[in-house]
C-alpha cells in the first residue's frame, strides 16, 4: 500500500445491492482516482466477487468482518452487540490510520455512530454533521446539516457554516462562499427564536461571508453556496426535494410519450434531459460528507450501485486531497474563544 498515499476503506457490505455492486464500485474508483481501496467484508465472500473484475494495477485489499448491521436494523443495538460488523471495521480502519477515509453505503445512522464512536469528532466540533451538496442554476449548494443532529443550538449553526464553508472553498474552489441560514423569509427577523439567534451569531462570526436569511428555492436557485440549519429542518428539504424531483421526472417522462408527436418532441430533448437528470442523480453525486470527525467520511444512498460507490471514492479523495479535515480544524480551534463567549455578543 506504500505507493498509494490515500487509502479509501469501503464497507463492502452495506447498502440494498452489497456485495456485487458495493466491490463493482470500489474496483472502478480505485482504478479511475488512482486510490488504494480497503474492502471491508467476509474474505470469502470478497474475494469470489474481486475474481469478477480485472484487478491488474489496482490495490484492493481484504479486510476481515464478519458481521453486518442490517439497513432496518437499530445503529445503538447493532453497533453494541456486533462487535465486528463491517461498518465498525471500516471506522476503525481510519481510527488506526490505515485508511484516511471512508465511504458507506448501509444504515445511515450505524455509519454516523461508527464514525462518532470509533474515529471520533475533531478537537472543538461539538457535533458532526451531514454536508448534502444539491445541485443549482449555477454551482451547487451544500446544505448542513441535512440530518445528523435533530436538535441543535444556535452555536452549533456557527460550527457548521465554518466547515460548509471550508469544503466548498477547498473542494468546489469557490472563492468566497456565500452563507446563508435557511429561514422562512429574507429578512432580518424572520423565523422563531432559535432562528433569531443563529443569525445574530453567524453574522457576528468573520470566518465566513453570511449573506442572511435564505428560503427554501434558494438552495437551487443559485441564491447561496452554503445554506446552515438544524438536521431536522434539512432533512425534511432534502427529503421534500427528493420527493419532487423524482415526482417531476416521472410526470414529464410519462406526458412525453403520450403521443406521437410528443415522442418525437422527447426524442429531440433527450440529451438535454439525459444531462438533466444526471445533475440530480445520487449516484453522480456519490454521497454525503459528514463533516467534523477526524476522518474523511462518506455515506452514499442506501440505494447505491458501482457508479454511486465509485463516485463516493471520488468525493473521500476530494476531500483528503484538499486537506478538508485539517482546515475544519484549524479554524474551529480559532473560534474556541468566540464560540465559548458566544453569549455576550448577543
Amino acid at each position: 500500500m506504500a505507493n498509494h498515499p490515500i487509502r479509501i476503506a469501503v464497507d463492502a457490505m452495506g447498502g440494498d445491492h452489497a456485495p456485487q455492486e458495493i466491490v463493482s464500485g470500489a474496483v472502478q474508483g480505485a482504478r479511475e482516482y488512482g486510490v488504494a481501496v480497503l474492502l471491508v467484508g467476509p474474505p470469502d465472500i470478497l474475494e469470489a466477487e474481486l475474481k469478477k473484475h480485472d484487478t491488474n494495477g489496482i490495490e484492493c485489499e481484504i479486510v476481515p468482518a464478519s458481521e453486518v448491521i442490517e439497513m432496518g436494523e437499530s445503529p445503538a443495538t447493532g453497533l453494541r452487540k456486533k462487535k465486528d460488523a463491517s461498518i465498525i471495521v471500516t471506522a476503525k480502519c481510519v481510527k488506526k490510520g490505515e485508511a484516511q477515509g471512508m465511504v458507506a453505503a448501509g444504515s445511515t445512522g450505524a455509519a454516523m455512530a461508527s464514525a462518532l464512536l470509533y474515529v471520533g469528532r475533531i478537537e472543538g466540533v461539538d457535533r458532526p454533521a451531514i454536508g448534502v451538496l444539491l445541485p443549482s442554476f449555477s454551482k451547487s449548494c451544500l446544505l448542513i446539516d441535512a440530518g445528523a443532529n435533530a436538535d441543535c443550538t444556535p452555536e452549533m449553526l456557527t460550527q457548521f457554516a465554518v466547515m460548509g464553508n471550508i469544503y466548498m472553498h477547498n473542494v468546489h474552489n469557490i472563492d468566497k462562499p456565500r452563507v446563508g441560514l435557511l429561514n422562512i423569509g429574507e429578512e432580518e427577523g424572520k423565523g422563531n427564536s432559535f432562528a433569531h439567534t443563529a443569525f445574530e451569531l453567524l453574522e457576528k462570526d468573520t470566518r465566513y461571508h453570511f449573506i442572511g436569511n435564505v428560503e427554501g428555492r434558494d438552495l437551487f436557485m443559485g441564491g447561496a453556496d452554503v445554506a446552515v440549519t438544524d438536521g431536522f429542518t434539512g432533512n425534511v428539504a432534502l427529503k421534500s426535494a427528493e420527493g419532487v424531483m423524482k415526482m417531476f421526472g416521472a410526470t414529464l417522462k410519462a406526458e412525453m410519450k403520450r403521443t406521437v408527436r410528443t415522442k418525437m418532441g422527447y426524442l429531440l430533448a433527450e440529451p438535454a434531459l439525459k444531462a438533466s437528470i444526471k445533475r440530480v442523480d445520487p449516484e453522480e453525486v456519490g454521497g454525503s460528507l459528514l463533516l467534523g470527525i477526524k476522518g474523511v467520511c462518506v455515506i452514499s444512498h442506501g440505494g447505491s450501485k458501482a457508479r454511486g460507490i465509485k463516485n463516493a471514492i471520488r468525493v473521500a479523495k476530494e476531500a483528503v486531497v484538499a486537506d478538508v479535515l485539517g482546515k475544519i480544524s484549524n479554524q474551529i480551534r480559532e473560534g474556541i474563544d468566540f464560540h465559548e463567549h458566544a453569549s455576550e455578543l448577543l
